[in-house]
């Protein structure tokens, strides 16, 4: 065991490892376990399928999976969550057990990541070029993650500029879903005052306003987003302009929506994740290749795994049980020394041996955990140097 300023890292099988942590003590789970390839698993426990066949390979997976699964739950904080990355051969096994596990009212995302855009080439079929990403909620009522970002902002679709420099767009005042109207709303369905002319905005009435009622595009009532108080407490971002509506021109209210306020501006993740946004499996090799050597095959990119950070406090305590290569612990160091965070990463990877003449192996490299163990030494110096 050994001490990082970002980083813990524990050698040893996480069923074992897991118990002996505090429960409740993690706000973030990453990890990336063993895909069903057919091989053994170096977590096969005491569980053996009594056949050979591609039936007893799911079940003797999915028997490793669960009693770790219980147990990464059991450290879960209560306003926690969980990300973990899987392929097609045992995603849907995975939600199933995740769904047992954690509760489907816990469900919080199935996320397409395009880790290899040009598709793996070998073999028969398709070209496959995406895994995914599962996300449960320890508790979907208390969990703090906000799955969106600053990163997916586009700039362009805030066109127009206020006189002091100022990126805004316009937004509808109205409620344009129709399952707020004024029986389901009917405190937001009143009339505000407007001069087109000016585009002041206000509850009451002025010299030059006219009285302005929501309305759908068909002309039946709607009801406001915004309440008299908040129109009130922000006339400013608010403008009354004359639109050309289906009947003919008619007065309406927009809210002056900018591109930063208060802070900055952030945008709901999709559930679709771009190799040009999180990274791929080859620069993931890169990422690695820097730092230790050509050394692991699949890593993931820091890249995926700071995105998932971005979704937690700066100040999130993270786990990862099948550390791997380190990624989790490597991306953690880097999101702290980007913004200032104080992230704490506990990783977790067996003795696991390489494979003889592997890459690994050929380095020096005589366990999974070495590889873990050294990179997360190789960060430290990078960024401490």
């Amino acid at each position: 065991m050994g001490r990082r300023r970002d980083n813990l890292f524990i050698e040893g099988d996480n069923l074992d490892v897991l118990p002996t942590l505090e429960p409740g003590s993690v706000d973030l789970i990453y990890t990336d376990p063993p895909y069903n390839t057919g091989n053994d698993f170096a977590y096969a426990d005491s569980f053996r399928s009594p056949d050979g066949g591609r039936a007893g390979r799911h079940r003797a997976w999915v028997e490793m999976m669960r009693p770790r699964l219980s147990a990464m739950r059991d450290v879960l904080a209560d306003t926690g969550a969980i990300f973990l990355s899987i392929d097609d051969n045992e995603a849907a096994y995975l939600r199933l057990l995740l769904d047992e596990v954690f509760g489907e009212a816990n469900f919080l995302a199935q996320v397409v990541v395009n880790l290899n855009p040009k598709g793996r080439q070998l073999g028969g079929g398709f070209a496959t070029s995406h895994e995914y990403l599962f996300v449960y909620a320890r508790d979907a009522r208390r969990c703090v993650l906000d799955a969106s970002s600053p990163d997916t902002v586009d700039a362009s679709d805030f066109p127009l500029v206020s006189d002091d420099g100022r990126s805004f767009r316009h937004l509808p005042l109205r409620n344009t879903n129709k399952k707020f109207n004024p029986v389901t709303a009917p405190t937001l369905h009143f009339a505000v005052y407007g001069d087109p002319l000016t585009g002041e905005v206000s509850t009451t009435g002025f010299d030059g306003a006219v009285e302005v009622w929501p309305v759908f595009g068909d002309g039946r009532p709607a009801v406001w987003r915004w309440s008299r108080p908040r129109i009130d407490e922000r006339p400013d971002d608010l403008v009354c302009r004359e639109i050309k509506g289906r009947g003919g021109p008619r007065v309406d209210v927009f809210q002056r929506d900018w591109l930063h306020r208060d802070g900055g501006r952030r945008k709901k993740l999709t559930t679709i994740w771009l190799s040009e946004e999180v990274g791929s499996t080859d620069t993931a090799v890169a990422e690695l290749k820097a730092l230790i050597g050509h050394v692991f095959e699949s890593p993931k990119p820091t890249g995926l795994v700071r995105r998932i950070l971005a979704t937690m406090p700066s100040d999130a305590v993270v786990l990862d049980p099948f550390a791997g290569s380190g990624t989790t612990g490597h991306a953690v160091a880097l999101a702290n020394a980007t913004d200032g965070g104080t992230r704490r990463c506990t990783s977790i990877n067996s003795a696991e041996p390489t494979r003889p003449g592997s890459n690994a192996a050929l380095a020096g490299f005589a366990t999974v955990a070495d590889i873990t163990r050294a990179r997360l030494a190789a960060v430290e110096r990078s960024i401490a140097g």
